[in-house]
């Protein structure tokens, strides 16, 4: 039965662009859906109850007043209730779900409506990992465990999303795809960790640093423990002039604190029964993540469904996109520190929406003009 329904034969007795219409439209309701899924899975409720709702006065939108993209126009952008804004994000959200939809049925209609349905499946979890990772500096689980689960489902029944026409060629591209995609991000996780997995601040001598039970206090900044702590392994570690607890003193000692273990000098705490820690020193060390472990497993989802070849390509331009074109100028503008981290997320995604679209034509312009190259050079 659905072999028949998603027949392209059949979907050709219809003008072509009456579907592009309603990918359009279709797009624009799972872009509602998509800002549901941003708002919430960082919080970790659920996607489904309660329904929508204002997120300020807690107002249940009817569904007259949540039509993807006419509401906000039409109530400029406020909650009918209590007038409060509603963030552009959600518009915007069903505008790129909607133009990407269409995007998808444009390029792939004609040849192969499963194939639409599978890139349409996997840009829309691209489009909400993209928001979170800007977000909150994460990748849900729910998106990059979930993402490879559904990439080999579809490649098991499909065949299709890595261009294979027999099943075998097309799980064994899927379980490489995740093996290189995780692999290879991994790899890079454990090198990048050992080379800039730490962070120097040098202070004046007799600089007061305040531990609290949520973050490290610095004079001119407060580091919260969950943005330098992403393992039970990182540490900071400083070499105190003096440390000041509620109860007793320290003088001339190492202090290495982790998410379970205090050790000053000799002496081992518990963190959690250390409220307050004062030390005096000028200079401290902090961990430091050249990537998230969110990103092994969102390249692993990408290699799911697209394959190993994507994943290079993805990883190759990603880096290019964010590094060069994103990162640099950040830091020679000084927007950022060159030290601070980056959301890494959205350049994989553009990198493996350009795949879709025109990752294959690109690679071939490359290896047309490395042979270009090698004969000018070479002779050859």
């Amino acid at each position: 039965m659905f072999t028949t329904i998603f027949d392209s034969h059949n979907w050709a007795a219809v003008p072509f662009h009456f579907w592009s219409v309603v990918s359009f439209v279709f797009g624009s309701i799972v872009g509602s859906f998509l800002n549901v899924c941003i708002h919430r899975l960082p919080l970790g409720e659920s996607i489904v109850s309660p329904p929508s709702h204002c997120p300020h006065c807690k107002y249940s939108i009817p569904w007259y007043l949540n039509l993807p993209l006419v509401t906000w126009l039409f109530l400029r952008g406020k909650c009918r209730n209590c007038s409060a804004p509603i963030s552009i994000r959600y518009f915007l959200v069903e505008l790129l779900t909607a133009l990407t939809f269409l995007g998808c049925w444009l390029a792939f209609g004609r040849q192969s409506v499963w194939l639409v349905l599978v890139y349409d499946l996997f840009l829309g979890g691209l489009i909400v990992a993209t928001f979170i990772d800007f977000e909150h500096l994460i990748i849900p689980d729910e998106l990059t465990v979930g993402g490879m689960v559904a990439g080999f489902v579809c490649s098991f029944l499909l065949a299709v999303p890595q261009g294979q026409t027999a099943l075998g060629a097309a799980l064994r591209e899927s379980l490489l795809g995740m093996a290189v995609g995780g692999g290879i991000i991994y790899a890079i996780l454990r090198v990048g960790k050992l080379v800039f997995g730490r962070q120097k601040i040098t202070l004046p001598g007799d600089t007061r640093i305040i531990f609290s039970e949520t973050a490290v206090h610095l004079p001119d900044q407060e580091i919260p423990y969950e943005d330098v702590f992403y393992r039970q392994s990182d540490t900071i570690a400083l070499h105190a002039r003096t440390v000041e607890l509620v109860d007793r003193c320290y003088k001339d000692v190492r202090v290495r604190l982790s998410p379970t273990r205090l050790r000053i000098g000799e002496e081992e705490l518990n963190p959690e029964d250390v409220p307050y820690l004062e030390a005096v020193c000028g200079k401290i060390v902090l961990p430091r993540e050249a990537m998230g472990l969110g990103d092994v497993k969102f390249m692993a989802a990408i290699g799911a469904f697209l394959g190993w070849k994507a994943v290079v390509f993805s990883l190759i331009l990603s880096s290019f996109i964010g590094g060069i074109l994103v990162g640099l100028p950040l830091v020679l503008l000084r927007k950022r520190e060159l030290s601070s981290r980056l959301p890494y997320g959205p350049y994989i995604a553009l990198a493996a929406v350009i795949w879709i679209f025109e990752g294959k034509p690109i690679v071939a312009l490359f290896f047309s003009l490395m042979d270009w190259t090698n004969r000018l050079l070479f002779g050859r």
